[in-house]
């Protein structure tokens, strides 16, 4: 009898409109070189990972990220699969809340999916950073100071009280409307920041959280992914090193190594037996310089993007140990790979890029690297993002010159007078008019001199507008 029951097809369902989603590509390839049927339910018809030779069916993600339009969704993969049974996997924080949501409607959807058994609402409990904090203090688990600002005043004050830097950040952040400036968690280093922050409360669809900053520091970050069984066991589980992250210092893993981290493995066991949680988890932890003890920081209830690292030398990871319990087929524990490394190659090309000289630590490189785009058994997925991101850091580059053009044209017209116009002529030859000029937005526009204009202010397009952001390479607002 094979490992995996390949008559179960897998369904990758992702409501997050990121292109660069790396975890999609890396689950489909996961599970299709195990001879999984696999449909993708994500993104754009030319995203990357639809370019993948193990993705058997891309299917169009959900009109809207309302309930109705996964629900619909759902019911057109269904009828793709003739009705028969599949491995559904969220691959967002967004829509495993959704699929949390319809497991509760008797006839929901999802009844005709491999689900791991949740205990109702868990999901959305840890996923949202308020709840977290209060599911913390409950079951005594170090988490960062945690204040909820009720106004812009209080906001002020709590930041004071927390000690600026402080880190603000949205209780859901995948309510954060897209296009709208806002990044999910920012360093705020001033009262006024905090202040507008908290002005934008109604806009971000969510409270905005203040907690207390915990300085980066080497070897620091740490994260922990496992797989819970339906029995609660946690035989494939691992800690690993954030070596460098974007945007620097904070952000996603882009470089990231196995490695053993007792303090991290016993409190995220600890806390996922005490919550009776099943399915996949990714955690994340950071040291308080001060004290040594470890905090959680983050709790994604679905695979971490860099699920990857964590592949032990028999091709076993969160994603295939999922597969193989819901389709009743034994899991065999994760053979520890201390050691290996898994690098996000556009990503970790901006870390470096923002800063080169930092110390990485040992490299360990005897346990292997596992690249999340280029594979040379599928080549195409890595073409396809180098020609996409490139379009997009050619955009931005683009779109800065143009903004700083029209804040200044802006400020000129306020401060020029208002010119006269000469009167109308009313005989004589008429003037040759003038072609119209180009507009930005129109792609037969000129494009920008070389050394017109530099990269964007943010560290991604999400990024608020603020005298204090540092200037660096712009990336999509990326998500773990």
């Amino acid at each position: 009898m094979p490992l995996f029951d390949t008559r179960v097809a897998a369904v990758l369902l992702r409501l997050d409109r990121n292109p660069f989603h790396h975890g999609t590509l890396g689950a489909a390839r996961s599970l299709g070189r195990a001879g999984v049927p696999v449909h993708v339910v994500a993104g754009a018809p030319g995203e990357p990972v639809t370019r993948s030779r193990y993705v058997r069916e891309c299917h169009p993600r959900p009109a809207g990220d309302g309930l109705a339009g996964v629900r619909h969704a759902l019911a057109r993969v269904c009828g793709a699969l003739g009705g028969a049974p599949a491995v559904l996997l969220p691959l967002d924080d967004a829509t495993a809340l959704a699929l949390d949501e319809l497991r509760r409607e008797p006839d929901g959807p999802t009844g005709r999916f491999l689900l791991p058994d949740q205990p109702p609402g868990l999901a959305a409990r840890v996923a949202d950073k308020a709840g977290l904090a209060a599911t913390c203090r409950r079951l005594g688990v170090p988490h960062p100071r945690t204040l909820v600002p009720a106004d812009a005043d209080e906001a002020a004050a709590m930041a004071a009280s927390l000690g600026l830097p402080v880190v603000a950040k949205w209780s859901r952040p995948w309510l954060l409307p897209p296009g709208a400036g806002l990044r999910s968690t920012v360093l705020a280093r001033s009262t006024r920041q905090v202040r507008d922050l908290h002005a934008r409360v109604a806009q971000a669809g969510s409270p905005l959280l203040l907690q207390r900053y915990l300085p980066a520091s080497r070897d620091g970050d740490w994260f922990f992914h496992a797989y819970c069984d339906r029995a609660g066991a946690c035989g494939v589980a691992a800690t690993g090193r954030k070596v460098r992250s974007w945007p620097d210092g904070a952000g996603l893993t882009a470089v990231g190594a196995w490695a053993p981290n007792p303090a991290v493995e016993r409190l995220a066991r600890d806390l996922l037996a005490a919550l009776g949680y099943r399915g996949v988890a990714d955690l994340d932890f950071r040291r308080d310089p001060e004290t040594g003890t470890y905090h959680l920081l983050d709790f994604n209830p679905r695979p971490g993007a860099q699920f990857r690292l964590f592949s032990d030398p028999w091709g076993l990871d969160v994603v295939r140990a999922l597969h193989l319990d819901l389709t009743g087929r034994p899991v065999p524990d994760l053979v520890r790979s201390y050691g290996r490394r898994f690098a996000v190659e556009n990503y970790a090309a901006l870390s470096v890029l923002a800063s080169p000289r930092r110390r990485t630590g040992p490299h360990g490189a005897s346990g292997g690297l596992e690249t999340a785009w280029y594979a040379a058994d599928d080549p195409a997925p890595a073409l396809a993002m180098a020609g996409a991101w490139a379009a997009h850091l050619a955009r931005r580059a683009w779109a800065v010159p143009r903004r700083a053009g029209r804040a200044g044209q802006a400020g000129a017209d306020a401060a020029a007078p208002i010119p006269v116009q000469p009167p109308a002529r009313t005989a004589g030859p008429s003037a040759p008019r003038c072609p119209p000029l180009a507009s930005p937005a129109d792609p037969s526009a000129p494009a920008a001199p070389a050394g017109s204009g530099g990269p964007s202010a943010a560290a991604s397009p999400s990024a608020p507008a603020s005298p204090s952001a540092p200037v660096s390479p712009s990336a999509p607002s990326p998500r773990r």
